[in-house]
């Protein structure tokens, strides 16, 4: 078995070589017939040309195939990344549709400050809610308006709806304001058609009960609520909300203030009323008796 391996193999190697070899001269022979200039050479490569490129389409179809799949991986990717930047594009226009969005917002909310109608007599600043401290035992927003502002505590502190609180606190350049919601804050109300006196208790939820109502009977759900100015610590007039009945079936109110976007805040100005140290002084004085009875008289002399 070996000699017949050895045998074979000393008769596929000259044959190899010979094969090798014409084709070899064959290829050389292709190049120089390729490289010679005459006009009969070049009739026969025309003819050769003519006849052989033809009948190669099906080997250039997958040449084709390919070219057309390295065009559409190209616009593919030039799609792509259109639609990154397209993409991009379009949170840079939600960002300033948002920011738009807020800017109508606070514009809506001044122009509803400057459409409230208050009292003559009172004067106001206008200053931006900094913070929103709010907590489950203590409710109250910081404004950029202190006493170089001329703010004072107690003053009453409105948006451009109603009644947001008073001001409990004020430093330089900035003041507190305690709002209605807050356990501490008790703010004397008047309900509205009927009259009746009541106090509003803040107990840190968003619908403050009306506490101390002298007919209770007499006030329905919808009535208006607006401060009474008992005590003199808030103006009377100032809307505060609308009479609602809560699920423990107690009258409470609902706020006009919007406290969900708290922005803006008009502190108002309250001017103090003129001290009265006495009393009597508003009655007009009464002269003595001896003077009542002489003065008939001596109207009766001269008669």
């Amino acid at each position: 078995m070996a000699t017949d391996r050895h045998n074979s193999e000393d008769f596929t190697r000259p044959v190899r070589r010979i094969v090798t070899g014409v084709v070899v001269v064959l290829l050389l022979a292709v190049f120089l017939f390729w490289r010679i200039d005459s006009p009969r050479a070049e009739r026969f490569r025309a003819q050769i040309v003519d006849q052989v490129v033809p009948s190669f389409d099906w080997a250039l179809v997958p040449v084709t195939k390919l070219a057309g799949m390295v065009e559409n991986f190209q616009s593919y990717t030039r799609i792509y990344e259109q639609n990154q930047e397209l993409r991009r594009e379009l949170q840079q226009m939600k960002a300033w549709k948002e920011a738009a969005l807020q800017l109508e917002q606070e514009n809506a909310k001044l122009l509803d400050l400057n459409k409230v109608r208050l009292d003559p007599k009172l004067t106001f600043i206008t200053g931006v809610v900094l913070a929103d401290s709010g907590s489950p035992f203590r409710q109250s927003v910081l404004l950029n308006l202190g006493a170089r502002d001329g703010i004072r505590d107690g003053w009453a502190a409105t948006d451009g709806l109603g009644l947001v609180g008073r001001v409990s606190g004020v430093g330089d350049s900035s003041a507190r304001v305690i709002l209605l919601t807050d356990s501490n804050s008790r703010v004397p109300v008047a309900v509205q058609p009927s009259g009746q006196r009541a106090l509003l208790a803040g107990d840190n939820s968003s619908l403050p009960p009306l506490d101390f109502l002298e007919e209770a009977e007499s006030v329905r759900p919808g009535d208006r609520v607006v401060s009474s100015g008992d005590g003199g610590v808030l103006p009377a007039g100032l809307l505060v909300g609308q009479v609602v009945q809560g699920a423990d079936r107690r009258l409470r109110v609902r706020l006009a203030a919007d406290y969900e976007r708290l922005e803006f805040l008009r502190v108002l100005r309250a001017q103090p009323g003129a001290a009265i140290d006495d009393p009597g002084g508003l009655v007009a004085p009464l002269r003595a008796p001896d003077t009542v009875a002489a003065a008939p008289a001596s109207e009766a002399a001269d008669g």
